[in-house]
């Protein structure tokens, strides 16, 4: 029976839309990821390759014998890294100015929409104290408050 329970329980977390959403992330990250690499490796490497005079892939460093440093591949992927985050940074940046400007608009229609606050107290026209907006009769003096309009504060 334990096992039961344990496949319902981890059926109930993978079927909640957090993780479906990690999920697609998750394969979105990786296919935009070999798009950054590959314009990094094919376009901007080989471009500076013209400046410096070879590609940064091909820049290595042999210490003994045949082992090799391949700094050149680390020089690349931190230029990934550098512009995979700075285009995610730019989504975000972008994402997070649609969504204030969504916001701010359903505030705006929201408040077009509302009616007028009504006034939460009153002022009792007999003894001159401050009473509920909606109330009929004085709690202070007692005095009748149906058929009068309401003079608020």
């Amino acid at each position: 029976m334990k096992a039961k329970g344990f496949m319902n329980e981890f059926r109930e977390f993978i079927s909640r839309g957090n993780v479906m959403d990690m999920a697609v992330g998750v394969l979105i990250g990786g296919a935009f990821s070999s798009i950054v690499t590959s314009l990094t490796e094919d376009i901007i490497s080989p471009v500076l390759g013209l400046f410096g005079g070879m590609n940064f892939d091909q820049l290595s460093l042999n210490i003994l014998g045949e082992v090799t440093l391949n700094y050149g591949k680390f020089i690349t992927a931190v230029v990934n890294f550098l512009l995979m985050a700075f285009i995610i940074f730019l989504m975000l940046k972008g994402l997070n100015a649609l969504q204030a400007k969504a916001l701010k608009l359903a505030r705006t229609e929201k408040s077009e929409d509302a009616e007028p606050d009504l006034p939460a107290v009153k002022l009792c026209p007999f003894c001159q104290m401050e009473i509920p907006a909606a109330a009929t009769r004085c709690g202070h003096c007692t005095s009748i408050l149906e058929e009068m309009d309401s003079g608020t504060i």
